[in-house]
């Protein structure tokens, strides 16, 4: 099965010329490390392409990526690994890795292969053309997460550790998320600062505590949670802020706006 692109046309072009131009401009040049997970943000590249292109442009896109995202709609199951074979977009199709797909089925038992969460789910996709033009070899497994609780979490997390070390190759977990939604970016950027402190804690049950008890909608925090989690038992050690901006930068409407931050673990 081909993963057709959702938001292709709307989140970005869909014209291949034009997406290769904006990714270029999204992307600086720079010295590249490699890194066992980042997160990135997933809204219209117009507003957040930029912060994450700083995070892309700051690591080295290994041949086999696990993207991890928030479930928007609600549809399938809690923790959903595409079974697609295929994923396209403008620049062409990228290959889905079966053998990391099948290893974290074995490793991660809450995992359950499931299109229909994937079908219009935008937090995954907007993430792959920005793989594809820095790796055009990349192959990629995906998984859309809407898990409650952190046992749950640290279940999938530790899972997918060890799925990924059993594939005895290098794998960058990429989490899509934005952070805190519609509010002022003064209130905004005083509730993120929570949330980004527990990420450079590198604790991920503190991220999804303080989420929850300070209303902080970073809606892929279990995403992010889970990337934490399989990090740290990969040997992770350090979780860096890149950048973060609000769309209060583009639009120029600073009292209602949603916050993006994309950050480095290695």
């Amino acid at each position: 099965m081909v993963r057709q692109p959702a938001v292709a046309g709307k989140f970005y072009t869909g014209d291949p010329d034009r997406l290769r131009e904006e990714l270029s401009a999204m992307v600086p040049q720079g010295e590249a490390q490699s890194a066992l997970g980042i997160i990135a943000p997933h809204a219209g590249y117009v507003y957040s392409g930029k912060v994450a292109g700083k995070v892309y442009s700051a690591i080295r896109i290994p041949d086999t990526v696990l993207v991890l995202g928030p479930n928007h709609t609600g549809a399938g199951s809690a923790a959903a690994l595409s079974p697609d074979t295929e994923w396209l977009t403008p620049l062409g199709s990228v290959p889905v890795n079966r053998r990391l797909s099948q290893l974290i089925l074995d490793h991660a038992p809450l995992v359950r292969e499931d299109a229909l969460a994937h079908r219009f789910e935008h937090s995954l996709e907007v993430q792959v053309p920005f793989l594809q033009y820095l790796n055009p070899g990349v192959s990629i497994a995906a998984i859309c997460l809407a898990v409650p609780d952190f046992p749950s979490i640290s279940r999938i997390g530790e899972g997918i550790a060890k799925a990924i070390a059993a594939y005895g190759e290098e794998v960058l977990i990429v989490a899509s998320s934005d952070m805190t939604h519609y509010e002022s970016a003064v209130q905004a950027k005083a509730k993120d600062d929570l949330a980004l402190a527990q990420l450079a804690d590198m604790n991920p049950e503190g991220l999804l505590r303080v989420c929850r008890d300070k209303g902080i909608t970073m809606c892929g925090v279990i995403p992010a949670a889970v990337m934490l989690v399989a990090a740290k038992t990969l040997g992770a050690t350090s979780c860096r802020l890149v950048h973060y901006a609000t769309s209060g930068e583009v639009n120029g409407d600073l009292r209602n706006v949603v916050a993006y931050a994309s950050l480095v673990v290695f």
